[in-house]
């Protein structure tokens, strides 16, 4: 609920429209039912949109920009699995195993990416990418020997986040996007498939994460606090309120609807640190500010 609060915070004190995305091209895991329930944890909270985007009817456009990554040779069939990659322990900027090249020099066949069974990746240029963002936040990075080649196309004709995102990103006019650090490794890789594309840049604002005691992510708490369970503990203002206090916005606590934040919104006032957090059960206590200071991308 952070990053949509700040996202939201941001857009709505500039007067630009809110779009919400609902990124479905995951069949396994994305039903109606689950956009549905997304609605109403939203609304709960207090936010509204002017409209909304569905992922999976963007397709075409999905396979066009494969059409022109093929054109352009960067496009090549990848059959090694997640074992594989994981047993060659190369580390990744954003905490995962770097993909080793294994495949890089494989062609597409002659009847092009369609005409595959296998995942697609595109093979990224050599070289640093210098990239910043509006918080000051520095995102240059070799995504090659940052990351390693990406998969655009997974196996079972899936698009992957990358492509999706920075397609749809485009096909939405989206000229801001305000999110964790936690994504902020993906930067680089996204400005290779825009410049490759042709697409627009957009800002790019990355913000605070809120963690559990051991440094996770609090979104992995997911499955034991999802807002059906904050609900029925806690009020939405009084959350709004306490994630505010925490992200910096407000000098205590007390509870408040968004809507009450956007004429103080500063981006200065953000708490540039990430925060640890803890569920008790039947209430979210805050416990300071995290050890470890942000770090670079690669």
């Amino acid at each position: 609920m952070l990053a949509a609060l700040l996202c939201w915070l941001d857009a709505r004190q500039r007067g630009l429209r809110i779009r919400l995305r609902l990124e479905d091209v995951d069949t396994t895991r994305c039903t109606p039912e689950f956009a549905d329930d997304m609605r109403a944890a939203l609304h709960w909270f207090g936010f509204d949109w002017d409209d909304e985007a569905i992922q999976s009817h963007q397709r075409k456009a999905h396979e066009a920009a494969l059409d022109r990554l093929a054109r352009a040779g960067l496009l090549y069939p990848c059959r090694c699995s997640r074992a594989q990659i994981r047993r060659s322990a190369l580390p990744a900027a954003d905490g995962g195993f770097r993909y080793p090249g294994t495949c890089r020099k494989r062609p597409l066949t002659a009847n092009g990416w369609r005409d595959t069974n296998e995942a697609l990746r595109l093979r990224l240029p050599a070289g640093r990418i210098e990239i910043s963002d509006e918080s000051g936040l520095d995102l240059s990075q070799n995504p090659l020997d940052a990351m390693g080649d990406p998969v655009l196309l997974r196996r079972d004709g899936t698009f992957a986040y990358h492509l999706a995102v920075v397609v749809d990103d485009a096909e939405d006019g989206i000229s801001r996007i305000v999110r964790g650090r936690d994504l902020a490794s993906s930067t680089a890789i996204h400005r290779v498939l825009q410049r490759a594309l042709g697409l627009p840049e957009p800002v790019m604002r990355h913000h605070l994460l809120l963690l559990e005691e051991d440094g996770d992510k609090l979104a992995k708490l997911h499955g034991a606090v999802g807002w059906h369970s904050l609900k029925r503990h806690v009020a939405a203002d009084a959350l709004c309120g306490l994630l505010a206090h925490v992200a910096g916005l407000t000098d205590d606590d007390a509870p408040r609807t968004p809507r009450e934040l956007l004429a103080d919104f500063d981006w200065d006032r953000v708490e540039a640190r990430d925060q640890v957090m803890r569920w008790t059960g039947d209430r979210l206590v805050h416990l300071g500010p995290a050890p470890k200071a942000p770090q670079p991308c690669g």
